[in-house]
């Protein structure tokens, strides 16, 4: 039976972070990446990537990923109501499939000195100073970034999340892009908050798909598509692409007990609430617990403080923004405010795509364009009281 210092359970952008976070830190340290999948893979995803993700790799020594896909230097937005913010991105962001973002991302981790494995986790149990995996792997410290139905985030013993904190989205690709260089969100009406993306891909086709930020309201696979259609016509999807997936939002409840077993992306909730971008946030909680699991018994102490530091003024940040992004009044003043105000719109950008906050600058400009004068003064005082602006 193997022994090792980390054993990181997942292979996707949060594990191989805190891969070669723990290898940068300590050269010497033993570290297996355990995956059910070889690679490369496809992975559901709209393959977006922020600018500031690259730099997050790059200090972890994956310099090589930032020449992958294309890159998409504007930013579309449009609501139902025809509001539409068309501008340049403070910072080019790329398209990068998850068949080569993981690959490189797995390469990296290698060559810095982790062993990959191909296996599926099935028990993870901890047993005083070790953590005991399948009756055949023992570790120091395991860290869980097994995505949305975690294995080990249910070995802990962690809540479900609740279906409000709970996006589905589907995906696919087709040979026509909406705007080359451009991420395109077309923003649905209706009770729960949705939208239709398309994101152009290298030799000019996109990836496209439709996300609804409520699982109580997504539906069925079929009126997924027929909602996709209607908000991309003449971008249909190629059958044989399209996938589903859940999405754990960083609105639910969060939770990082004490103890050697850590949760980091999607295991630990973490995708963004107003975008459904999963990718900054698993590359920095993977970063946070690679740091953590130096810590032996103090790594889920260590770990849970960490991620409160970095992350909890964005998530309350986030989480107010998306129930105001709800109502549609509230929708339109902010597209309508970041189609005129620089400030605002990359306030936008930082949120969504980022670990951004919002200033109370940037809200008195949205709160400016909501109908009426008394509504506008209202709405900015609600939610700068909410996010503690």
């Amino acid at each position: 039976m193997s022994t090792y210092d980390v054993v990181v359970v997942g292979a996707g952008p949060a594990g191989c972070a805190a891969a070669l976070n723990v290898l940068r830190l300590r050269p010497s340290a033993s570290v297996l990446l355990l995956d059910a999948a070889a690679f490369p893979r496809d992975k559901t995803c709209g393959d977006g990537v922020a600018a500031e993700v690259f730099d997050l790799l790059d200090e972890l020594g994956a310099t090589g990923v930032r020449a992958l896909g294309v890159a998409a230097p504007r930013l579309r937005l449009r609501t139902p109501q025809g509001r539409v913010a068309h501008r340049t991105a403070p910072r080019p962001n790329r398209v990068v499939t998850r068949l080569e973002l993981d690959a490189a991302l797995v390469d990296a981790a290698v060559a810095a000195g982790a062993q990959l494995r191909r296996h599926r986790v099935r028990t993870v149990v901890p047993h005083g100073d070790r953590v005991l995996l399948d009756d055949d792997v023992v570790a120091r410290v395991v860290i869980g970034a097994d995505g949305a139905h975690s294995v080990v985030r249910r070995a802990l013993g962690a809540p479900g999340v609740p279906p409000s904190s709970t996006a589905v989205a589907i995906r696919g690709y087709t040979p026509v892009a909406a705007e080359p260089g451009t991420l395109s969100i077309e923003y649905a009406g209706g009770a729960v908050p949705a939208y239709a993306w398309s994101f152009p891909i290298a030799g000019g086709g996109a990836n496209v798909g439709y996300g609804v930020f409520d699982e109580r309201g997504a539906g069925n696979r079929a009126s997924l598509l027929e909602r996709l259609a209607a908000l991309l016509p003449g971008q249909e999807p190629d059958p044989s692409t399209l996938r589903a997936h859940h999405l754990p939002l960083s609105t639910a409840p969060r939770f990082q007990p004490d103890g050697r077993v850590l949760l980091a992306g999607d295991a630990a909730a973490k995708v963004n609430p107003l975008t459904g971008e999963g990718i900054f946030d698993a590359v920095a909680s993977g970063i946070l617990a690679g740091r953590s699991a130096l810590r032996g018994d103090d790594a889920g102490a260590a770990h849970r403080a960490a991620m409160e530091r970095t992350f909890a003024r964005h998530h309350r940040h986030v989480g107010t923004l998306a129930r105001l992004a709800a109502r549609p009044a509230f929708l339109d003043a902010a597209i309508g405010a970041a189609a005129r105000s620089r400030r605002v719109f990359d306030c936008a950008v930082g949120l969504g795509l980022a670990r951004g906050t919002v200033s109370p600058a940037a809200l008195a400009v949205v709160a400016a364009h909501l109908p009426g004068a008394a509504l506008g003064g209202a709405a900015r005082r609600r939610a700068a009281a909410r996010s503690g602006v």
